[in-house]
């Protein structure tokens, strides 16, 4: 059992570090929008997460034809379109100021939180790669544990919550740069964002038209 977790915390930790669009946008919301925001965001995240180990657990092998078959190209082409569309809007969206009480401090109300968690959710759902890597990390499960559905559970659990305790690292440290943005970095980081999003979209588009041929 020590050695299912010791697996688990590096796992989640590992997917914590990796560097992807919905890595950049998770920062970019807590410098502008505050640490609550940040968190709304990644429970988005970690959600569609949880979407796409439930259809992996319960569907295992029909989700492995789609992922593996011929109609895995069209998933890469419509993630790839989608991140295109939203890099492009995000490079030229220029900064708004947030809204600020008379002390200064960030104004937020529910719907505010309810739409970035949508955010989180929508962008990380369509990234067709993000079932790929579960359904790899749930063979490491399988490979450790043989078939026994308790074993991956806790596997893939503690994995989540090493996943979103490191995020939440990643929201505090980012909120220190606040105090250093100006107008113009916001939108220097705005393009930046637009640019990653847009060339992961391509990335994954050349994948799905390749897939094709």
């Amino acid at each position: 059992m020590i050695h299912l977790i010791t697996k688990a915390v590096i796992t989640g930790f590992v997917l914590s570090i990796m560097i992807g669009p919905v890595f950049f946008l998770l920062l970019e919301t807590s410098i502008k929008k505050g640490i609550r925001a940040a968190i709304a965001f990644d429970i988005g995240v970690l959600l569609s997460d949880l979407v796409y180990i439930l259809i992996a657990l319960n569907f295992y092998y029909e989700v492995e034809n789609l992922t593996e078959g011929k109609n895995q190209h069209l998933l890469k082409i419509i993630g790839g379109a989608l991140f295109i569309i939203y890099g492009i809007i995000t490079f030229f969206k220029k900064p708004k100021d947030s809204k600020k009480d008379s002390k200064g401090k960030l104004i937020q109300d529910t719907s505010d939180y309810k739409m970035l968690a949508l955010k989180g959710f929508v962008l990380n759902i369509a990234n067709p790669l993000v079932i790929f890597y579960w359904f790899s990390v749930m063979t490491l499960a399988e490979k450790t544990e043989g078939d026994s559905t308790v074993p991956i559970l806790f596997f893939l659990g503690v994995i989540l919550l090493t996943f979103f305790s490191f995020d939440i690292l990643k929201i505090i440290g980012a909120k220190q740069l606040r105090p250093l943005m100006t107008d113009r970095l916001l939108k220097a980081l705005n393009q930046l964002i637009g640019i990653v999003f847009a060339c992961f979209g391509i990335f994954l588009l050349i994948q799905g038209f390749l897939g094709r041929m």
